[in-house]
This record gives structure tokens, sequence and C-alpha cells, in this order.
């Protein structure tokens, strides 16, 4: 069989998949100007980062390197406003101050290209709400660095977690893959999971 090329660096993609017992052959992460568009809604962003990560890294694999590419891409955002990667505990602390107490949505685009470059992929939407926080807790999550280098400037998986009052969706899709979606994604590009 091909191999499965997960146009990814995210430790996070990886431990997801490997939960639910799939291993990449290849870790090619795709290098690309993650700019929003004129008009681009979030979930449009996420759709066609997760087209154009997988698009590129199955280029750089044709011919005999070809395999099945899986690529993704998560955008936070209120409202239409789109929550880049956090690059410092004040972007995190900018990011909280946002959402504290209020409700977020997360759009997750995976995409897969089949050995034969047939291109599918999916869009997941999340809504997550967070309770109201203290300027400590704002300070103090910050401060841990877990949200530096996320979407939105946390990580569902850690302490943040105990921000969350109510989820509607997909929780991995949060983390940064949806694996049902993935999965289904790859069977039905004939990738055996």
């Amino acid at each position: 069989m091909a191999p499965l090329i997960l146009a990814s660096a995210s430790p996070r993609r990886r431990d997801l998949l490997a939960q639910i017992g799939i291993v990449p052959d290849i870790i090619a992460a795709a290098d690309l100007d993650e700019s929003p568009r004129k008009d681009e809604t979030p979930r449009l962003l996420a759709l066609r980062l997760a087209q154009d990560k997988a698009r590129a890294v199955a280029a750089t694999h044709a011919g005999s390197l070809a395999g099945f590419v899986l690529a993704a891409d998560t955008v936070v955002c209120v409202g239409r406003r789109v929550l880049d990667k956090a690059h410092d505990a004040a972007d995190v602390v900018r990011c909280l101050e946002l959402m504290s107490g209020r409700g977020h949505r997360i759009y997750t685009g995976v995409a897969v290209v089949a050995p034969s470059g047939k291109l599918t992929s999916r869009v997941v939407e999340t809504r997550i709400t967070f309770k109201v926080l203290t300027p400590s807790e704002i300070t103090g999550y910050a401060a841990s660095g877990e949200g530096v280098g996320k979407a939105g400037g946390y990580g569902i998986q850690g302490r943040a977690g105990g921000f969350v009052t109510h989820l509607v969706g997909s929780f991995t899709a949060v983390v940064g893959l949806p694996l049902y979606e993935a999965r289904c994604l790859l069977e039905g590009a004939g990738y055996t999971c």
C-alpha cells in the first residue's frame, strides 16, 4: 500500500492519529502563507488551508513517492474575527480576554490527496463557550506558556480545558484533527485504517 504522509509537523496531530492506530510513514509539513484572503470566512479559510497544504505536500511526493497525504488546519474565531496562533504571552492574554464568558467557533479543515491525485476534504465546526475568566486565571494561563503557538492562544487538551463550560462538536477537531472525518476521508480514498 502507498505510504501515509502527514502534511503537518504538529505533534498533537501525530498523537491523535496514534489514538486510533494510524501511524504516518512520512511527516512533511507544508510551508504556506496562512493569511486570510479578502472577505474569506473562517470556515473557508480552514478548508482552503487544509487543501493547499495537502496539495503542496502531494506535489513534492509525486510519481514513485506518491502516497496518501493527510492535511489539516484549525481556525479559531470570535464572530468573523480570526484569532491567529499566539506568538507570546501577550497574545494569549488578548485572546483569552476576548473569549472570556463568550462563545467562539473552531473550524478545522481536513483534506486527503490520494495517490491518484484526487482531493477530498471536509470542514468540522465546533462551538465552545468559556466561563468568565478572572484576571489571575488569564495571566496564570498565559504565564504557563501552554497557549503560545496555538490558534486562539489556548490548548483545550491542557489547562484551558478547565475554562470550557460548553462544547458542541468535535473535541479532537479542536485539538487539531477531527479523527472521525480524517478516518472517513482516508478510507474513502482507499487507505486501509
